[in-house]
């Protein structure tokens, strides 16, 4: 069985990232037989901000960086901002030992104002993965703000594209521990 989290960027709440990031880890959990779980950087704000040592990690970050550790599947989704993903999202990754992800597999995913902004997912969420040795599932998933309504996802579309990736991630994630993957 995986465990499975994700990870919403967002700063804000209600966001249509935690919905999104919601949506994948709950057809995620339903596919898989797994369990699943969100970590909120919005419901890190208070203490993620202020943490800049690494000996002194404050409970909330520290267990949510545990869960990060004790997942096999990781929805990695992020608002777009400025053609990037959101800075307390980065300083909660810059806070995360280098080592503690590699070989999990990921899901990424980002929403945005306009189609323009889906390149974040392969310039700069990609990127991320692979510094922390994840593989990342070929499709990723990028929602306009438009694919929602009151928070809640209404794309048939993305509902697809969730599913084709989470088809990837299983495959990935059935491979022999044994068998050497090529980035």
């Amino acid at each position: 069985m995986a465990n499975i989290i994700g990870v919403s960027g967002s700063i804000t709440s209600p966001s249509r990232t935690r919905a999104l990031v919601e949506t994948i880890v709950t057809k995620a959990t339903q596919r898989l037989h797994a369990s699943g779980d969100v970590v909120d950087i919005a419901q890190l704000i208070d203490v993620l901000g202020t943490t800049v040592s690494f000996n002194d990690f404050p409970e909330a970050i520290q267990t949510a960086h545990d869960k990060l550790r004790n997942a096999e599947l990781i929805v990695i989704a992020s608002p777009v901002y400025k053609a990037s993903y959101t800075g307390l999202m980065k300083h909660f990754f810059d806070l995360l030992d280098p080592k503690a992800l590699n070989g999990k597999v990921a899901i990424l995913a980002a929403t945005g104002g306009s189609d323009q902004h889906a390149s974040i997912l392969d310039y700069q969420l990609r990127t991320l993965a692979s510094f922390f040795g994840l593989y990342t599932v070929p499709t990723a998933i990028y929602a306009k703000d438009s694919e929602f309504t009151n928070y809640k996802l209404t794309s048939e579309a993305i509902e697809q594209r969730i599913d084709v990736a989470l088809e990837q991630a299983a495959l990935l994630l059935a491979r022999p521990a044994t068998q050497a993957l090529v980035a």
